[in-house]
């Protein structure tokens, strides 16, 4: 008997299953869109969920970002809550240890490159509730990368459920990953690029077009459906003269020097921490100290930064409160990544990367004639996809991310010089990027089994 039937499947499964078996293309863009839709709807439950948390340290009161919570607290306040959520985040992660049984794989990463596709339920979920726990209470973190988890867990349940093998519910995987990079910056195209560029390390059709189709559905579920807003609002995009292009090559060379040594920092740190003789509560509420001391400084280090990007990008910061705010924020990141916090490095990497666009096209405007030279805001965008390409060394992404934020065509020229700079600068001082060691650590261990002529088994 038919394991379907054993298990009284439904007729839509059972069909659903043989195609993606049988290779129907038609199914299996249908079964892509099913995923985008569902990594969306889990994108925002993370969302609401973040929600209810700010609204619990703000004491009722909506508000209107991190950075507008932060500075509606008292010092002592602002001081104390980074650490109070950070030793809360810890301990469920200490309880996820010891008394949840690991299933399937520990990343979606993980899972796509040498997985079975096997995600688990429990675990994932522990993880995103302590992530709400450090973002909520002020981690220099971002929100994208528990948000991808979570959609990349549905697509494995969806595919669990169905029975799929390996090959195929990694495919599954790799779509609701997709659907939660794009839920999460509105970037349909970059989010299916991502998936094939970083994690596959590949663009072929046959895992692009499902990509897509994920990524375009998720797209306008988060839009159109939940209407949910681009977080980040970007200006007018101004290019000057073709002269100026020698400007932002200049941009991306900072980058790419500059992007080692960030991710060394970030290395750093994680060794400093770990050498604490500590718990892992402990050492999250030490880094949560540090962002608390850091936004008693400066609430503005407290979050993700989105807030505080878009207003670089919109209004006229003076050098010195740009240069003092990158130093806090990048010491409020290295805490909070150090200690064990649970989030992504995207959106601070982000931040970093106006702010040091901001800095260059200001020494600019001081140097050459008024009016000769794009805005600064100009200069600061160019300058995030710039230094995203030089940490991830993902230059196609970095660019098409940047463009379908802008929406701008003047964008594409100075963009694609200074991500392809600052990608090749950065690869040849370091040659690792930002998701090398676990890519790195997944293909090791795809070698190996394969040499012993067994699979690799995360059940």
């Amino acid at each position: 008997m038919d394991s379907d039937l054993k298990l009284r499947r439904p007729a839509w499964a059972r069909r659903l299953k043989r195609g993606l078996l049988a290779e129907n293309l038609a199914l299996t863009l249908c079964a892509a869109a099913l995923i985008g839709a569902l990594g969306a709807l889990a994108t925002m439950v993370f969302r609401e969920l973040l929600g209810w948390m700010q609204l619990l340290v703000g004491g009722g009161e909506v508000p209107h970002g991190m950075v507008s919570l932060a500075r509606g607290l008292d010092p002592w306040q602002r001081f104390l809550m980074p650490a109070a959520g950070g030793a809360i985040a810890g301990l469920i992660l200490q309880a996820a240890t010891r008394w949840l049984p690991r299933r399937g794989a520990a990343d979606y990463m993980e899972a796509i490159s040498i997985g079975r596709g096997v995600i688990g339920f429990r675990q994932t979920v522990a993880r995103s509730l302590s992530s709400i726990f450090s973002i909520g209470s002020g981690a220099s973190i971002g929100r994208e990368g528990p948000m991808v988890q979570l959609a990349a867990m549905c697509a494995s349940l969806t595919g669990r459920y169905l029975v799929l093998p390996p090959r195929h519910l990694r495919l599954l995987v790799a779509c609701g990953a997709t659907a939660g990079i794009t839920a999460a910056y509105n970037a349909p195209i970059a989010g299916a690029v991502f998936i094939s560029e970083i994690v596959y390390g590949v663009i072929s059709t046959a895992t692009l077009v499902p990509l897509a189709v994920a990524s375009v559905v998720a797209n306008i579920v988060t839009r159109q459906v939940l209407h949910y807003d681009a977080v980040f609002q970007m200006p007018h995009f101004e290019f000057v003269s073709g002269w100026e292009v020698i400007n932002y090559l200049g941009l991306g060379l900072i980058a790419g020097l500059a992007a080692p040594q960030f991710l060394r920092f970030l290395d750093l740190s994680r060794a400093a921490f770990r050498r604490l003789p500590f718990p892992i509560w402990a050492r999250m509420a030490a880094g949560g100290l540090v962002v608390g001391a850091l936004s008693v400084i400066d609430p503005a280090v407290w979050g993700n930064g989105y807030s505080v990007v878009n207003s670089m990008l919109h209004t006229d910061w003076a050098w010195q409160a740009v240069a003092a705010l990158l130093l806090l924020k990048t010491l409020a990141t290295a805490a909070s990544v150090g200690s064990g916090a649970l989030g992504g490095v995207f959106t601070p990497t982000l931040f970093v990367g106006a702010a040091l666009g901001a800095l260059y096209g200001t020494a600019l405007q001081g140097l050459f004639p008024t009016g000769s030279l794009s805005a600064v805001s100009s200069y600061a965008v160019v300058g995030m996809g710039a230094l995203l390409a030089a940490t991830t060394h993902a230059p196609l992404m970095s660019i098409l991310m940047i463009f379908e934020m802008t929406l701008s065509y003047e964008v594409m020229l100075p963009l694609m010089l200074a991500c392809m700079t600052g990608y090749v600068i950065a690869q040849r001082i370091r040659p690792e990027s930002v998701y090398a060691k676990s890519l790195a650590k997944n293909r090791i261990a795809a070698h190996l089994m394969a040499r012993k002529g067994r699979p690799i088994n995360y059940e």
